[in-house]
């Protein structure tokens, strides 16, 4: 029997809408709508509404059950957005109601790693497991964590939020907080570090081919060092040595204390896994109980640039589980 499930994502610069089927095993996505973000949350819903009302229509199918996944912080029991950093003004906003209003069907929200970890343990790199964790490793760094084979959300939804922890009391500010996790690994983090080893390199008057000037120092991304490394460049690999050693410390942490036997981790570490594989992999086996690092796996998510969708369908589908 074919069900068709719904997901809605909530960005900060963009919002989409998607309908998928599923027969068997992994979802097929039927039609989907994207639509720049809006800056009133009301409007922001009301096209969410909307643009999913015009997809069901011309598509002739009606979900079973919505997903909506979005940054935090949120109350994900009464379906609130809590002001996420790249959602300013989204105070206390009802996501739910208005959805699970217009079409009569279970809706839930979930933040964004807590969707992610469901479909990468659904369709993705987790499946079979029943402790995985997921880290997003993108523009932020966030945990989602499957446990005895069910989601943890903490007591206040906010179980996962690894990024917030201190690493070192050096480094890049993420989260408000210098040296944490997402300050060193993060697309925004990696940026920072980039910025500041080239800065050294320019007053020592060795400019980086990838920063020639001090005018160049805002406009260094994660994408520009990641080329530059991978292209061989020594100082772009510096940093991303340090970032691999940084992440080898906070996966060590997470293993330690949670036992999980997979870990997959996105975006960043997909692609740049070349780079921090060689350099995580010693702070583990060093920082590591051997025998919670014995039954661990580390993989790369298997979801690709395909994750937003799925993390929002899995969302739907747990509501009907």
């Amino acid at each position: 029997m074919t069900q068709y499930l719904a997901g809605v994502d909530i960005g900060g610069t963009k919002c989409a809408v998607c309908i998928a089927s599923i027969t068997d095993g992994r979802p097929q996505i039927l039609g989907k709508r994207r639509f720049p973000t809006p800056a009133a949350p009301a409007d922001a819903l009301a096209q969410l509404t909307a643009e999913l009302d015009r997809l069901r229509g011309e598509l002739g199918v009606s979900p079973a059950a919505i997903g909506v996944r979005c940054g935090s912080p949120m109350d994900s029991r009464r379906g609130l957005i809590l002001s996420p950093p790249n959602l300013p003004g989204w105070d206390s906003v009802d996501a739910v109601s208005p959805l699970a209003d217009r079409f009569g069907v279970p809706t839930n929200l979930q933040n964004d790693a807590n969707a992610g970890a469901l479909a990468e343990w659904r369709w993705g790199a987790g499946q079979g497991c029943q402790h995985m964790l997921f880290l997003t490793f993108g523009t932020g760094m966030g945990a989602g964590l499957i446990l005895n084979g069910q989601l943890y959300v903490g007591a206040s939804d906010m179980a996962g939020e690894v990024g917030h922890v201190r690493l070192a009391d050096w480094g890049p500010v993420g989260y408000g907080k210098l040296g944490s996790f997402v300050g060193f690994c993060s697309g925004g983090g990696i940026a920072q570090l980039g910025q500041a080893y080239a800065q050294a390199e320019l007053q020592m008057g060795r400019p980086p081919a990838w920063c020639q000037t001090e005018d160049n120092l805002p406009m260094v991304t994660a994408e520009i060092v990641g080329r530059a490394a991978q292209s061989g460049d020594p100082l772009a690999r510096r940093v991303f040595e340090t970032v691999g050693r940084q992440l080898g410390q906070g996966l060590a942490l997470l293993v330690d204390i949670l036992n999980p036997e997979r870990i997959v981790i996105g975006s960043i570490f997909g692609r740049q896994r070349a780079l921090l594989e060689p350099v995580l992999w010693p702070v583990l086996r060093a920082e590591c109980l051997p025998h919670a690092l014995g039954v661990c796996q580390i993989v790369p998510a298997g979801l690709g640039e395909s994750i937003g969708d799925y993390a929002s369908l899995a969302v739907a589908e747990r509501v009907l589980a």
